[in-house]
């Protein structure tokens, strides 16, 4: 059975002038359908670049890049944002709603562009039910600003279901939240893995990736380390840890 993701020997260089800037050098890792993966490193290591490339949004410079069994690396414009449509949803740091539109229809909004003919009412009814997945259904008339940060990036999430992708990739998907906030982020993403839905996550945040199942560390381009996470944090636990916590100190106080 062919790996959701599958790199061969990947390379990404950018020319500044005459000097070649070596981004990702002969990456190979291989990604299995359900997997919930955090990809870490420092600034400068690869991360980005390398989930640019797996969303389809840059090309690698030489390597093979197989998505859900497709070789992407020689695919046109147009057919890789017809691939990113049916096959990738993205969450990134900055939520990317419209501040003007409610939840749902922020939802709805990639649907419009999805091969998929669906009228307008099932478009719709595909958007609440994904606003109900991040437990957002009763959000579904309020704008960006009448959200918290939080429920913005669920909104986010539930954005990036609404094709049905094989793959969800997230940016720093916690990086404008606090530490509260962002574990709740975490148990949509947790909850979502154990429906089946494949995660790759960029992160710089070690406690973050804790709620992944397999950390990939890059440095200089290259993979430094890759294994599964051991001790793996479990969000609906530490949640109520922190609640404890603070109900505690306010007993002190």
């Amino acid at each position: 059975m062919a790996a959701l993701i599958q790199l061969e020997h990947l390379r990404k260089t950018y020319h500044t002038g005459e000097v070649e800037v070596p981004a990702v050098c002969e990456v190979s890792l291989r990604i299995e359908q359900g997997e919930f993966v955090a990809v870490m490193g420092a600034s400068g290591s690869g991360k980005s670049t390398l989930m640019n490339i797996l969303g389809c949004l840059d090309r690698p410079t030489s390597g093979r890049y197989l998505l859900d069994g497709v070789d992407v690396s020689d695919l046109g414009r147009n057919e890789l944002a017809d691939l990113r449509n049916q096959k990738i949803g993205f969450v990134f740091q900055g939520f990317n709603l419209l501040s003007r539109t409610s939840a749902l229809e922020n939802i709805e909004l990639p649907l419009v562009y999805s091969q998929r003919s669906l009228s307008s009412r099932q478009q719709r009814e595909r958007a609440r039910q994904v606003l109900d997945v991040v437990g957002l259904a009763d959000r579904a008339g309020h704008h960006p600003n009448q959200l918290s940060g939080g429920q913005q990036q669920r909104v986010a999430i539930a954005r990036a279901l609404v094709n049905q992708p094989s793959l969800l990739l997230a940016d720093e998907p916690t990086g404008n939240l606090d530490s509260a906030t962002s574990i709740e982020i975490m148990g949509v993403f947790q909850k979502l893995n154990d429906e089946g839905i494949s995660i790759v996550m960029v992160t710089h945040e070690l406690d973050i990736a804790r709620y992944t199942k397999r950390n990939v560390v890059m440095r200089d381009g290259r993979i430094l380390s890759d294994q599964p996470v051991a001790g793996r944090l479990n969000a609906a636990e530490e949640m109520q840890r922190l609640r404890a916590a603070q109900q505690a100190v306010q007993l002190a106080s």
